[in-house]
């Protein structure tokens, strides 16, 4: 069986920082108040007079290469088989937070129940058929979701078309959130 790389594509261009991602992720993921999976940034960019603000929602961003999984000394966080899919088995994670201490997106939290918690890119929606709850609930479209590991996918044509970024490529993870500039 081939590998499916799922990745997530934003489009910063037309994010309106509105959080309806973050309120479908809550709901749909039953994320406790106080916590959350995903959340919204906004950065200004350049030198007055000449600003921009660029607004980007963030989340897990499910690593080929995760120092979350590597630091894990239970063998909670794992890597879903045949994906690039980052996720945590409560039953296994004892909350030491070896794996929050390992993430350098800030992505994961202590769950009130114990375990740590993170976002899964919807991984039970993604079993029926079904987007990520932040990308199908969005009211810009400008989220998308796909298989890289497919050249007609729609996250594969627009990092083919559009110029793009990653959060921190120099450190090595190599995430699978893009943001089109």
């Amino acid at each position: 069986m081939i590998k499916k790389r799922y990745a997530m594509v934003i489009d910063t261009r037309t994010c309106i920082g509105c959080a309806d991602c973050v309120v479908a992720c809550k709901i749909e993921n039953k994320v406790p108040e106080g916590y959350n999976r995903d959340w919204i940034t906004e950065e200004t960019i350049g030198k007055f007079p000449n600003l921009s603000m660029e607004i980007k929602s963030q989340r897990c961003n499910h690593c080929e290469n995760p120092p979350c999984v590597h630091t894990c000394p239970t063998g909670a966080s794992h890597i879903k088989l045949n994906t690039n899919i980052t996720l945590v088995d409560p039953d296994l994670c004892t909350g030491c937070k070896a794996c929050i201490a390992a993430c350098p997106y800030d992505a994961r939290f202590v769950h009130p129940e114990g375990y740590v918690s993170k976002c899964t890119f919807c991984d039970h929606r993604l079993d029926k058929g079904l987007g990520p709850a932040c990308v199908e609930s969005c009211p810009t479209h400008c989220m998308y979701f796909g298989n890289l590991n497919n050249p007609f996918s729609k996250v594969s044509r627009l990092l083919r078309s559009r110029k793009w970024k990653v959060i921190d490529p120099e450190i090595g993870t190599e995430p699978m959130v893009y943001y089109l500039l």
